[in-house]
């Protein structure tokens, strides 16, 4: 029997954990990891862990011993097989833990290729765990032909790390532009020249009609005729959350495992954070996929469990490095109806979203201080003067006094 169980050793797992010990939880806490890694950032997998600047042990939110230390049991390599919700079990194979309170905190999977596509071949990577980088790094030798599919953050990130590393890269993108789903025009603009000058061979309004090789990969046909002569491939195009489990359980399922405003599922004993979780937002449903997100959702649930009863309000912030490059986002662009661009010095650009008179989010890119003032004026629901953001002899500070 454990007090409370958390079933996802990440980062939302690691937070929440920690939150319930430091607001004073003196009960048993188990969590299970499938992984067998101690709890461990994902965002430096796809850039410095991947170049060689970070070392493993690096990392680690923290080292392995704190959890011990702070009488948590972490179970790794343990992946829990089912939950039942009406006697409070987990099955692990032939275990069964009971548990008073239970936290799902299980992330998100990678879009992967179907198998008619050439997806099952080896030499074929997705970017989601420390095994998934391993394996693929032998792969980032010097001249070295990669294919990349898909053109989000994840798939420019890992184009990024390999035109430094030397290699041959080609990135197709379904879309008529790249980063569609997340960005405006503007910043999509700015990412496609910034690979282009890098070496990226860049191509838009392209899929992959299949992968070819007979056990490994060797090739790409693309949805254009054109064949590519390929070493290896990289997909990215997306995630999903990792709701099986609480599907399987009878949990409602809503973009994600459905939660109410504190976190909790439609079972009143079990909650979830992170990005395998949607809760409600401005009278919809949102889920967040950010390391924001699994912090802040994840330490707001741990209060929640011990009965503080805490609505959860996100202040959404994202952030993605490339080449010499550091984006940093403020707030949600959803529903946006035009884009102000504002220009700084030495390169410095932030594209500032408006619903109106209401600024809704900034992409900030090499402009720490756009995206500070910008962070503060969404966050304190202010705008900003179109025309005076616009205007770069206007300084930024005359935007907070407004």
């Amino acid at each position: 029997m454990t007090d409370i169980a958390v079933i996802g050793a990440g980062q939302a797992g690691a937070s929440l954990v920690a939150k319930l010990r430091s607001e004073g939880f003196e009960g048993s806490i188990t969590v299970f990891g499938a992984e067998s890694a101690p709890p461990y950032q994902r965002p430096p997998l796809s850039k410095k862990y991947l170049l060689g600047e970070m070392e493993e042990a690096r990392l680690y939110l923290r080292p392995e011993s704190w959890y011990a230390d702070h009488d948590i049991t972490l179970r790794l390599g343990t992946p829990v097989s089912a939950i039942a919700p009406a006697a409070k079990e987990l099955v692990l194979g032939d275990e069964v833990v009971h548990y008073g309170q239970l936290a799902l905190t299980t992330g998100s999977v990678p879009r992967h290729l179907p198998k008619a596509l050439g997806g099952e071949l080896q030499g074929v990577f997705a970017v989601r765990s420390l095994a998934d980088v391993d394996a693929m790094a032998p792969q980032f030798r010097e001249g070295a032909r990669l294919l990349i599919v898909g053109g989000g953050y994840i798939g420019l990130e890992a184009a990024a790390v390999a035109a430094k590393l030397g290699l041959k890269v080609t990135l197709i993108e379904m879309a008529d532009r790249i980063l569609k789903r997340v960005a405006c025009p503007e910043t999509s603009d700015y990412f496609r020249e910034l690979h282009l000058v890098q070496g990226v061979d860049l191509r838009e309004n392209t899929g992959l009609e299949r992968l070819t090789g007979d056990t490994r990969v060797t090739g790409a046909v693309l949805g254009d005729g054109t064949e590519l002569e390929v070493d290896f491939v990289i997909v990215g195009m997306g995630i999903l959350p990792d709701e099986k489990l609480a599907e399987e359980a009878g949990l409602d399922i809503r973009n994600g495992i459905q939660c109410d405003e504190h976190g909790r599922t439609s079972d009143p004993h079990i909650f979830s954070a992170g990005d395998c979780a949607s809760f409600p937002w401005k009278g919809g449903r949102l889920r967040l996929e950010s390391v924001q997100n699994a912090i802040d959702m994840a330490e707001n649930v741990a209060l929640n469990m011990l009965g503080r009863d805490v609505p959860y309000v996100p202040k959404p912030w994202f952030w993605s490095d490339q080449f010499d490059v550091k984006l940093q986002i403020a707030g949600l662009n959803t529903g946006y109806d035009h884009v102000v661009q504002r220009r700084g010095d030495k390169g410095a650009l932030s594209n500032w979203y408006f619903a109106g008179d209401t600024l809704l989010a900034v992409d900030a890119m090499n402009d720490p201080r756009g995206y500070m003032v910008g962070k503060r004026l969404i966050e304190g629901g202010k705008t900003a003067d179109p025309a005076k953001l616009a205007d770069p002899a206007v300084d930024l500070k005359e935007l907070m006094k407004g």
